[in-house]
């Protein structure tokens, strides 16, 4: 299983990023989704997930109303769009993947990428 994140990036406050989230060796289709971040000695929080079955989405309170998450099952993607993106969400961006746990602790999921950059400056 491997995950590979993209898109990250410098943006300036105001402005908009989607990250993408591509899948390899596993049946993408068949695993819930999530998109994560963390800052340098903080714990890494939940942003959004979405199931593999019916494509049912949560949001966490940073990600409401901002962030968008959706996933493309032909092409084993998930993204995640980004507006109205403000210096507080500078951070490193991760996706998870599993095929059982759905939610957004990150305890529950066993396959992670290496993250992708966001620093959105003021």
């Amino acid at each position: 299983v491997q995950l590979v994140e993209s898109g990250g990036g410098l943006v300036q406050a105001g402005g908009s990023l989607r990250l993408s989230c591509v899948g390899y060796g596993f049946a993408f289709a068949d695993y819930n989704i999530a998109w994560f971040r963390q800052v340098l000695g903080k714990e890494r929080e939940g942003l959004a997930c979405i199931s593999a079955s019916d494509g049912y989405i949560y949001y966490g309170d940073s990600a409401k109303d901002r962030f968008t998450i959706f996933r493309d099952g032909v092409e084993n993607k998930a993204y995640l769009q980004m507006n109205s993106l403000k210096p507080e969400d500078t951070a490193r961006y991760y996706c998870a993947a599993d095929d059982e746990y759905y939610g957004l602790g990150p305890g529950g999921y066993h396959n992670w990428g290496q993250g992708t950059q966001v620093t959105v400056s003021s």
